[in-house]
């Protein structure tokens, strides 16, 4: 993978920050996008904004081309059969609420379960925690194992005839795990539950296949593959897509509306009410795109070997604590001895170093890995090795720097 001509293509990327070059290391928190992704969606603006499906004109219907056709590129893209299995949401965020809110609390009652795990960014818990709470269903967890997998013996243990819903992440925002989704999919089937999983981190950095997965719901957004913020897809078994209510109410979504009842468009549009994001889609197309050319069995192997490499590399640094497998996705989360990671970051920033600090929406994870934030460095297709080493160079720089003030 030619990652030098592949930088070429970000232009964000060729500018200083603090008198440094910049080292972009916050991909999983959003990634940048390319130029062809910039440009679609400029194009659309200059010259075909209009809304789609509603109007006869050209305008219209180009743009209505270019909103169906980024859902079929996102069908491809993610192996669904239908394209009526696609549905087009604000991003991870709102496609689990839409299935928490359409399918969990229509379905559930008292005494069924649902199964999350604590690694779970807040989005895949907080929606189930109130479906929970407004049905009368039991929450469980499967437990972690030490080094932050999960087991199949525990999953088998956790879930029982009585779960009707297993919502896990396909790959982990603190911990870079990357669960066995398959396996967890067949036992949830075994036991005549539903499985959703979060792709928000799985989608932009390796291949799924939702039928090879036999996952029944999966979600993720559109701003950590390349796409602009505010476009995410939910893909739904169409047989449960049918079966759940839409959670937003008005035009577009109708088939038909007098004065005390109405009734639904079919599928995808009967989840789509009001004007779409339709730029966002065109953006998300045009992000598909540009990672197909470059290939995705490419841009997984790019970054284990980045990930390895930063492992080897931060592992040297006395006093660093990293969390999470050996075998990860393309981040590495850690703390510096007595240097909290908000400081760590600041120094870092000072640099040109871009990384996240803080709990990253995983509380529960903090908690279990008894501290309270930490650093993460995230890695895309556009890093490099040279980024690492200058990670490295900052965190020691870094300890230095406490070293001296302490």
């Amino acid at each position: 993978m030619d990652v030098k001509s592949i930088r070429q293509q970000f232009p964000i990327l060729n500018q200083e920050i603090n008198g440094h070059p910049l080292v972009y290391l916050d991909s999983s928190a959003t990634a940048q996008k390319p130029l062809s992704v910039i440009e679609a969606v400029d194009a659309y603006y200059r010259e075909d904004n209009a809304n789609v499906h509603r109007g006869v004109h050209t305008l219209g219907s180009r743009a209505t081309d270019k909103y169906e056709g980024a859902r079929e590129k996102v069908r491809r893209f993610i192996h669904a059969k239908s394209s009526a299995e696609v549905i087009f949401t604000r991003g991870t965020t709102t496609a689990i609420n839409t299935v928490a809110y359409g399918y969990a609390r229509q379905i559930l009652k008292e005494g069924d379960e649902i199964v999350i795990t604590p690694m779970e960014h807040h989005s895949n818990i907080i929606p189930w925690q109130q479906a929970a709470k407004a049905t009368g269903a039991t929450l469980k967890y499967i437990p972690l194992e030490e080094d932050g997998t999960l087991s199949l013996d525990a999953v088998r243990e956790t879930i029982t005839k009585q779960t009707k819903l297993v919502a896990v992440a396909h790959v982990s925002n603190v911990l870079g795990t990357i669960n066995p989704v398959k396996e967890i999919a067949t036992i949830a089937h075994e036991n005549g539950a539903v499985i959703l999983l979060d792709g928000a981190q799985g989608a932009p950095h390796m291949k799924v296949d939702v039928q090879e997965l036999d996952c029944d719901f999966y979600a993720f957004s559109g701003h950590k593959m390349g796409a602009p913020t505010g476009i995410g897809v939910l893909y739904g078994k169409r047989a449960l897509l049918e079966q759940m209510e839409p959670v937003e109410f008005g035009g577009e979504m109708i088939d038909f509306v007098n004065l005390y009842d109405s009734t639904w468009k079919e599928l995808p549009w009967k989840f789509e009410g009001g004007t779409p994001i339709i730029a966002g889609a065109i953006g998300l197309g045009a992000a598909i795109d540009f990672l197909n050319e470059i290939g995705m069995d490419a841009i997984t192997a790019h970054e284990e070997k980045l990930a390895h490499y930063a492992m080897d590399k931060l592992s040297t640094i006395d006093g660093i604590s990293i969390y999470g497998p050996k075998e990860r996705a393309a981040l590495v989360t850690f703390n510096l001895d007595d240097v909290h990671p908000h400081d760590v970051a600041t120094v870092l920033d000072a640099e040109g170093i871009a990384v996240r600090a803080g709990h990253h929406c995983a509380q529960p994870l903090m908690k279990w890995l008894d501290v309270t934030a930490t650093a993460r460095a995230s890695f895309y297709l556009y890093n490099t090795e040279e980024d690492v080493d200058k990670l490295v160079e900052g965190l020691l720089k870094t300890k230095e720097y406490f070293g001296d003030v302490f």
